[in-house]
C-alpha cells in the first residue's frame, strides 16, 4: 500500500509540473502574436546632426505608442547606402508604413519603389522622395522659410548691401524651396548675393569654410544667409574670428537653442521657427491613419491632406505647416511662451 501510495503522488506530482511548463511555454506565443497584431511603422532618419530631429523623433514615437502603433527607427548617419539598406530591412520585416526623412532623394528612388509595389505606405517627412508616389508629403512650407529669411535680411539691413547666401545640402529637395523664397524675397531690394556655396550633408564645417572664402572675396558684406542654425554657428565663429560678429546680420532656420542664445546675444539676426511638435504629431496621426487603410485625405480622422504636391510624375497628397520668424523682439512669445526651449536656457549667457 506505501508503495502504490508512493507512486500515486509521483504520479500527481508530475502532472502538476507538465501543467506548470505548459503554461509557461504559452505566454511567450501569446505575447508575441499580441506585439504582431500592433501596426508597425519604420522610422528612417537621415542622422541626427541637426538638433531638431531629436525632437522629432521622440514626439513622433510617441505619439504614435499612444495610437497603439509600433515604431522602429533607424538612423543612417549621413550615409546613403546605410539608409538604403535600413530600408530594405523595413520592407523584410513588412512594416505597415515607412517614414522617411531622406539623405538623397534620388538615390533612395529604387528601394521606395519596392516598398510600394509591396504594398507597403510611404511617407516623405519633411523632404520630398521624387516620383515615387507616396502617399503623403508632410513638410513645413519651405518656400516660406525662404521668404522669412529674405524679408529679415531686407529688415536688418536696409541700406542694401553684399551678403552670402550659405545654402545646405544640395541633395536636399528644401533647400531648392528655399533658395527660391530667399530669392523671391530679395528682388528689388538692395542686397547683391555675391558669394554662394553649398554645405553637402548639411556639415555645419564647411558652412565656415564658404564663409571665410566669400570673405577672401570681399570683406564688405552687411549680412549671411545660412541654410540653417547648425551652419549659422560656423558662420558666426568665422565672423567673430575676423571681428565681424555682431555687425553682420545672420539668419537661418530650425530655432536651436545656441541660435536663440545667439539671437539675444546680438551676434544672429533671426532664425525660423518650425512647428516640429506639430509636424512630427501631426505626421504619427497620418501614419497610423494609412496603415489601418484611412483616406488621408478624406476621411473621419482630425487631419486631412487637402493639397496636393506634383512629385515630378505623380500629384501626391501634401500638408504642410507654416514656419514663424523669430528676432530677439518676439523670443519670448514665440519660443519661451511656446515651451520651445526655457528662459533659463535662452538667455544662460545674458547678465
Amino acid at each position: 500500500m506505501k508503495k502504490k501510495s508512493g507512486l500515486f503522488f509521483l504520479a500527481l506530482l508530475l502532472t502538476v509540473i507538465l501543467t506548470g511548463c505548459g503554461r509557461t511555454q504559452q505566454e511567450p506565443q501569446k505575447s508575441k502574436k499580441k506585439e504582431e497584431d500592433k501596426l508597425q511603422i519604420g522610422l528612417s532618419f537621415d542622422s541626427f546632426v541637426i538638433e531638431r530631429w531629436l525632437r522629432d523623433r521622440d514626439m513622433f514615437v510617441s505619439t504614435a505608442q499612444s495610437l497603439g502603433a509600433e515604431v522602429n527607427v533607424q538612423v543612417a548617419g549621413g550615409v546613403v547606402e546605410e539608409q538604403v539598406s535600413q530600408i530594405e530591412y523595413f520592407i523584410k520585416k513588412n512594416m505597415d508604413v515607412i517614414v522617411v526623412i531622406p539623405i538623397d532623394g534620388e538615390a533612395l528612388y529604387d528601394v521606395l519603389k519596392e516598398a510600394k509595389d509591396k504594398g507597403i505606405y510611404v511617407i516623405c517627412y519633411d523632404r520630398i522622395v521624387e516620383n515615387i508616389d507616396a502617399d503623403l508629403y508632410i513638410t513645413i512650407d519651405n518656400e516660406k522659410v525662404g521668404t522669412l529669411m529674405g524679408e529679415a535680411l531686407i529688415k536688418a539691413c536696409p541700406e542694401g548691401g553684399n551678403i552670402f547666401a550659405i545654402n545646405g545640402s544640395p541633395t536636399d529637395g528644401n533647400v531648392e524651396e528655399v533658395v527660391k523664397g530667399f530669392t523671391k524675397a530679395i528682388e528689388g531690394s538692395k542686397l547683391n548675393v555675391v558669394y554662394t556655396g553649398y554645405c553637402d550633408n548639411w556639415l555645419a564645417e564647411l558652412a565656415g569654410g564658404h564663409v571665410t572664402k566669400g570673405l577672401e572675396v570681399t570683406r564688405d558684406i552687411v549680412g549671411i544667409m545660412c541654410g540653417n542654425d547648425d551652419l549659422a554657428s560656423q558662420a558666426v565663429k568665422v565672423l567673430s574670428e575676423n571681428r565681424l560678429a555682431g555687425k553682420v546680420a545672420v539668419v537661418a532656420q530650425d530655432a536651436d537653442l545656441a541660435a536663440c542664445q545667439r539671437i539675444v546675444e546680438g551676434t544672429q539676426e533671426m532664425t525660423v521657427y518650425k512647428p516640429i511638435e506639430q509636424e512630427a504629431n501631426t505626421a504619427a496621426e497620418f501614419a497610423v491613419a494609412l496603415g489601418k487603410g484611412e483616406d488621408i485625405t478624406s476621411g473621419a480622422g482630425e487631419y486631412k491632406a487637402k493639397e496636393t504636391f506634383y512629385d515630378g510624375t505623380y500629384e501626391i497628397p501634401y500638408y504642410k505647416i507654416d514656419p514663424v520668424a523669430v528676432t530677439a523682439d518676439n523670443m519670448d512669445e514665440v519660443i519661451i511662451d511656446g515651451g520651445f526651449h526655457t528662459r533659463e536656457d535662452v538667455y544662460l549667457n545674458i547678465r
